[in-house]
């Protein structure tokens, strides 16, 4: 990270985890707070990728070659009312010794909701994607316990397969206050649910619309923005690998579309951006905030 007497080239931001972003959809505000950062061992996350791949894009990695990602939620805030799509990892580091983690750490969720100036009871629903521990963290501390927690129907049948990941305690604690959601479903003013299988079985995306725009919030269905260039790219985690690459397909094409932006959780410093076809193809451009 460079200090503050060293210009920073403009690639220079995808190396280093987000601070604080906020856009305004109209009367909405939809605001990244971070908790964390996720280092990811690119060639495991990405199997179709290989060393030429990132020896021409260095911006997305550190000094040790790991992929720097970043863990947060998405405060959706209209009028008085406040909504989280996801939970982050929550007050605790993990690392593993191989596959596509290396490390994930979290904890800082609730100095940026405070920066934000929302305490945490004002948050009334927690909105998740899927139920992987870097997307439900908080919601399993006393933080969350008084919001509703908002998951897509199959994603909760299927609930068991927490269970076989040794997430059980995770989903106990979850489950008095889950209501399930329907795709289409709209779940706070100007925004909807839409349900997008493989990256879990009920992987879910949120719609927020304002101000004849729209945001798409879409979760894991991309891990980097590498993949907006290559969709045919699924990663390590990915449940069903095909689902999941004609999904992203259609998404990247979509955030082409005219006054229609993405959300990108683990995209480092530049979570809020579109897609553009520049030169070769389509590519993420970061939409400052």
């Amino acid at each position: 990270m460079a200090d503050s007497t060293t210009p920073m080239h403009p690639d220079e931001r995808l190396r280093r985890p987000s601070g604080i972003r906020s856009l305004r959809l109209g009367d909405t505000k939809v605001s990244y707070v971070p908790d964390g950062d996720v280092r990811l061992r690119p060639l495991r996350l990405l199997p179709d990728s290989s060393d030429t791949t990132w020896a021409a894009h260095p911006e997305y990695l550190d000094d040790t070659g790991h992929l720097v990602g970043s863990v947060g939620a998405l405060l959706v805030e209209h009028g008085d009312r406040a909504l989280l799509i996801d939970a982050g990892f929550g007050p605790q580091t993990y690392g593993s010794p191989d596959g596509p983690l290396h490390t994930v750490r979290g904890g800082a969720l609730p100095d940026g909701l405070a920066e934000l100036g929302r305490r945490p009871q004002d948050i009334e629903a927690v909105a998740f994607t899927h139920l992987h521990a870097d997307h439900l963290g908080w919601a399993c501390e006393p933080l969350l316990g008084h919001a509703e927690f908002l998951v897509s129907a199959p994603e909760w049948d299927r609930r068991d397969l927490l269970v076989e990941q040794g997430m059980g305690a995770q989903a106990a604690a979850l489950a008095p206050r889950v209501r399930t959601v329907a795709d289409g479903e709209e779940v706070f003013p100007g925004v909807r649910v839409r349900i997008t299988p493989g990256h879990t079985v009920g992987h879910a995306e949120y719609v927020v619309t304002g101000g004849g725009r729209r945001l798409i919030a879409f979760g894991d269905a991309m891990h980097s923005p590498i993949q907006a260039s290559r969709p045919d790219w699924s990663s390590g985690f990915d449940h069903d690998l095909t689902a999941t690459a004609g999904h992203r397909h259609r998404l990247v094409a979509e955030l082409a579309e005219p006054h229609t932006l993405g959300f990108g959780v683990h995209f480092a410093d530049v979570v809020f951006g579109r897609v553009r076809h520049e030169g070769d193809g389509p590519a993420w451009r970061p939409v400052d905030a």
